[in-house]
């Protein structure tokens, strides 16, 4: 009887080990971003994505385990030679994803090593296409050429490159100093420019001012003759209509019997205040005794008086 039980109890509890065995190998738990790949008989039969997932024990088996992380994998340096025969050291970083868990586990053996590989050849391939300016410049577009050529040759390999980023150009020691001396020469001629460029300016600067004193010291010339000019003018006209105003005066006093006995006094004194400045001035004075009388003299300018009197009737008649 106790035997028979011992049997019994030993029966359950093998049964119940290999339960828990053919659950353990049935129920699997698959983390987040990870695929599982199975196996039947060594052939694929389907890919477990995350969660819990349940496979056939002892028939069916997880043949790989594949991230579908992005993963960063930096690609080693490597020599490169240009268009213009110029050899480059290159490294940069390579950004992958595995999208067809299948492919990336049938397809190649290590898809990380073939896709570093692939980068390499690639950007050595696209550098022999470029002279050093242009590498340099074009970084963007080998960038780009990379990651074609990578999906491209990806495909089968069930990976995607989602970006390739260029991290060091490194050229030989000898480009380095010459490219130094020819920035330092680019440097200089902006300077020399600028300098000049600089001199130019001040030298128009200077020749404007000049200009604009030469004018203004001209207007103000020309308005210093104009109102001198003025002034002349002015005071001409003024000292003529005093003369005018004066000969009116002495013509309207003269043209009445007063007036012309004033003329004769006036003519008469003055006759001989003149004939006074000839005897001081000269020894000798010759002199016609009937000429010289006052009534002589008087009588004479009476007559010039009479004759420009009639002279000024007949033109204001005419």
């Amino acid at each position: 009887m106790d035997f028979l039980l011992n049997a019994a109890s030993i029966f359950w509890i093998g049964l119940a080990i290999v339960l828990v065995l053919i659950l353990n190998s049935s129920v699997k738990f698959v983390p987040q971003n990870t695929a599982f790949v199975v196996e039947r008989f060594g052939k694929f039969r389907t890919t477990l994505t995350a969660g819990l997932k349940f496979i056939f024990p002892f028939i069916d088996r997880i043949a790989y385990q594949v991230s579908l992380k992005e993963l960063a994998l930096d690609v080693p340096s490597q020599s490169a030679i240009t268009k213009d025969n110029i050899t480059l050291t290159v490294d940069g970083i390579l950004y992958l994803k595995v999208i067809d868990p299948e492919k990336s586990s049938y397809g190649i053996d290590n898809y990380i090593f073939g896709v570093t590989q692939l980068a390499q050849t690639t950007m050595r391939s696209e550098i022999g296409k470029m002279t050093l300016d242009k590498t340099f410049e074009e970084r963007e577009v080998l960038n780009l050429a990379i990651v074609a050529a990578i999906n491209e040759a990806g495909e089968a390999w069930g990976t995607t490159c989602l970006r390739y980023e260029i991290k060091d150009i490194t050229p030989p020691q000898s480009v380095l100093e010459a490219m130094e001396r020819q920035m330092k020469a680019e440097r200089d001629k902006r300077a020399t420019v600028l300098e000049s460029e600089g001199e130019r300016q001040s030298a128009i600067n200077v020749a404007e001012g000049q200009k604009a004193s030469i004018v203004l010291a001209a207007e103000a010339q020309r308005e210093e003759q104009i109102l001198e000019a003025q002034g002349e003018a002015e005071a001409i006209k003024t000292v003529a209509s005093a003369q005018a105003q004066a000969l009116a005066t002495i013509g309207q006093a003269a043209a009445t019997a007063e007036g012309q006995k004033a003329v004769q006094l006036d003519l008469a004194t003055r006759a001989i205040a003149a004939k006074e400045a000839i005897a001081k001035h000269s020894t000798i004075v010759l002199m016609d005794a009937e000429k010289s009388e006052a009534g002589s003299v008087v009588a004479q300018s009476m007559a010039v008086v009479a004759a420009m009197n009639s002279a000024g009737l007949n033109t204001n008649s005419n």
